[in-house]
């Protein structure tokens, strides 16, 4: 069995959870397995996610390692259009995997596109384009998914008209379907460099396809460490289906005890920043998958120590509703020491010569004590180093404990009829053709609110 570096510490939670608690949510575990590799449960046709990693066939990795190195000989700039887990996984690995001014340096910068409706991003990033030299991926397995739909027509217009249309061709990578859908047509009729989103992988968990892969590769990570990192947690997690040994399932039934006992927020918590965009591809995971028929674990996140001088006062005190789930990360890839002042006027001799790392670790050890003082529950998932492969390990692992936390949660896991609302409304406000009915019931509700 190939080692797994992503452990979990429980240790902190001896005074919110029994152990009968975890042991009665643990009884779940194997039949929640089994539901999942025999694909019994609800949305088993978005399962193709579970066995990614160990599928992913070495052609498609080099494909995809040459594409980006020919993006990279011909752009200063990437920018991936795409919106929801069409660009938070590759955002997410690449700002944790790069160093924190990268964007600095000679080499092509991933940015993104089609994430929101702004008129002023998408003006200001127009103007930026003027001046460089780029390329683009459009992600979306429809085509006409409203914000990187509009995104990609303007973005396209204009690569169109600062290259010609026959360059521009060849600057565009579509990332959709395999037979159907808007984008699939024009990308034929175009004759772009496409790569498939599998119909078995949802958007949220689509970071280990080419959605994920292209950019990442892009913004120069070794993304073969990254698939393998994810198939040892695949493996790891076929083997181990008993709570007990696995920390997956471990972090499924705390996460389920302390919701039921209350514990209705969870706040992912990083002590580095470059896991702020981890996070946003967590909540994104972690609140469509789970939350839905009134039910769910609130998804939120903070970094520290910054946010312990915004947020820190309502986790110490505040209502106690919720729970954290720190990422501890060992080992940083730099050392920096703390120098020797004779004057000691900022009163740091005390700590002069220590690395930075010990001070920050003292920081999230002493944290982690006042907020269980507190009154606030503590998980720690730790990390030896954020290497790709450790980065694939930690999706492969929170993609797992989804899953296995929303079937227990008695939710489905892999759809989100919720997100459907805004988009109708937002149709029929803009007078799409078929939202006649609903235009007219929303202007009877304005009319009745002004």
């Amino acid at each position: 069995m190939k080692m797994i570096n992503v452990q979990i510490d429980l240790k902190y939670l001896k005074d919110f959870l029994s152990e009968s608690q975890l042991q009665q949510y643990g009884k779940q575990i194997p039949d929640v397995y089994r539901m999942i590799y025999d694909k019994t449960g609800a949305g088993n046709d978005f399962l193709g996610w579970v066995d990614l990693p160990s599928q992913t066939n070495e052609s498609l990795l080099e494909d995809i390692i040459a594409c980006a190195k020919t993006i990279r000989q011909k752009a200063e700039l990437f920018v991936v259009i795409g919106i929801g887990g069409s660009y938070l996984g590759a955002r997410a690995v690449i700002e944790s995997l790069s160093t924190y001014f990268s964007h600095y340096e000679n080499q092509t910068r991933v940015i993104y596109a089609g994430q929101n409706i702004s008129e002023d991003y998408l003006a200001d990033l127009l103007d930026l384009l003027d001046k460089k030299e780029y390329a683009l991926a459009v992600i979306s397995k429809s085509g006409t998914t409203t914000e990187p739909a509009i995104a990609f027509r303007i973005l396209k217009a204009h690569l169109e008209q600062k290259y010609g249309i026959a360059e521009a061709r060849k600057r565009i990578v579509a990332i959709t379907d395999k037979s159907k859908g808007a984008l699939k047509q024009l990308a034929d009729a175009e004759n772009y460099k496409t790569y498939v989103v599998p119909d078995d992988v949802g958007g949220r968990y689509s970071v280990l396809t080419p959605v994920g892969l292209l950019p990442i590769a892009v913004a120069g990570i070794d993304i073969k460490q990254l698939v393998f990192g994810a198939q040892k947690m695949e493996a790891f997690s076929r083997a181990n289906q008993q709570m007990e040994a696995n920390p997956i399932a471990q972090y499924a039934v705390v996460r389920q005890a302390l919701y039921h006992s209350g514990k209705t927020t969870e706040i992912m918590v990083n002590y580095e920043p470059r896991l702020f965009y981890f996070s946003e591809w967590w909540k994104q995971l972690y609140g469509e998958s789970e939350g839905k028929e009134q039910k769910g674990i609130f998804p939120a996140s903070v970094g520290f120590t910054t946010d312990l001088h915004s947020m820190g006062q309502y986790i110490q005190e505040g209502l106690r509703m919720l729970f954290e789930t720190v990422i501890s990360i060992e080992k940083s890839n730099r050392e920096l020491r703390i120098p020797h002042a004779e004057n000691d006027l900022d009163q740091l001799n005390y700590i002069a010569g220590h690395r930075l790392s010990e001070v920050n670790r003292t920081a999230e050890m002493g944290t982690v004590f006042a907020h269980i003082d507190g009154g606030v529950p503590n998980i720690r998932i730790q990390l030896p180093e954020l290497t790709p492969d450790s980065v694939g390990q930690l999706i492969y692992f929170f993609e797992m404990g989804c899953a296995l936390s929303g079937y227990m949660l008695n939710v489905n896991p892999f759809d989100q009829p919720g997100v459907e609302a805004y988009k109708n409304n937002m149709f029929a406000l803009l007078g799409k053709k078929g939202y006649e009915e609903l235009m007219r019931i929303l202007k009877t509700q304005m009319e009745t609110n002004k």
